[in-house]
């Protein structure tokens, strides 16, 4: 009994691995490149708030937030969600590698005086793992949305229309709820505990949906880009052995 339930889950992650593999081997360096960089910075310009009153508050990770849900959309789009996924995963993990090597170089006793230093790159642990569990959930909802929604475009799914419908669409979407869950986990749970205050449910909606908002705003301008590089890694079949192998071809 244990060898024949072994054995397909061997099967299964040994077919993983050959697929994350190939999906490293054919997708391009640059956009993974700077869908890590976006996730990497979004946590530490996250630190500072540009605006804030006593409605709304906005930090400075919105200025790249809005270039990891545009990487993801145009991986979505031509390499098909699970492999978006698996490149959200990597991210993340790249993330969490930075922000262990962030603290541990905060937490080294030197003679000069680096508070500033320490508090940014030093930062809590519950604002890394809020931010980890916020991005996760959102990555998964903004790259399905985007992956069904194409769906409706049956007749032109390569036209400009069903890549900005996808995109919008799913961005405003995983853009709030990430941000919803990043207040909410935040300030509502542990800001009352570690730093003596909290923000209403209310502010964290409407906190939320602002970001989603200007999140959108920046994507919307930045989309044509996004569409140009889809059109063009078709037309080069990029990445052609993983879409092969992935539909069983090869």
């Amino acid at each position: 009994m244990k060898e024949s339930f072994c054995h397909p889950l061997k099967g299964w992650f040994l077919k993983q691995k050959e697929e994350t593999k190939l999906l490293f081997y054919s997708i391009p360096a640059v956009v993974v490149a700077l869908f890590v960089i976006s996730v990497v910075t979004m946590n530490l310009l996250a630190n500072k708030t540009i605006y804030e009153n006593e409605w709304l508050a906005i930090d400075g990770g919105i200025l790249v937030s809005w270039l990891s849900f545009l990487c993801m959309d145009v991986i979505t789009k031509h390499f098909g969600p699970r492999a978006s996924f698996k490149i959200t995963i990597f991210a993340m993990s790249v993330n969490l590698l930075c922000c262990l090597i962030f603290w541990v170089v905060s937490i080294i006793p030197t003679e000069m005086d680096f508070t500033s230093f320490n508090e940014i790159f030093g930062s809590t642990w519950f604002v890394l793992l809020d931010s980890t569990i916020a991005f996760l959930i959102s990555g998964l909802l903004n790259i399905w949305s985007n992956y069904f929604i194409g769906f409706i475009f049956k007749k032109n799914p390569d036209g400009k229309l069903a890549f900005f419908v996808r995109s919008y669409v799913s961005t405003i979407f995983g853009q709030f709820i990430d941000n919803l869950i990043f207040a909410v986990l935040t300030f509502m749970v542990f800001a009352p505990i570690y730093w003596g205050f909290e923000w209403s449910f209310v502010q964290c909606v409407s906190c939320s949906a602002l970001g989603a908002i200007i999140e959108l705003l920046f994507e919307v301008f930045f989309s044509p880009f996004g569409y140009w590089v889809s059109k063009r890694w078709k037309r080069n079949c990029v990445g052609q052995q993983y879409l092969d192998y992935v539909k069983g071809e090869i």
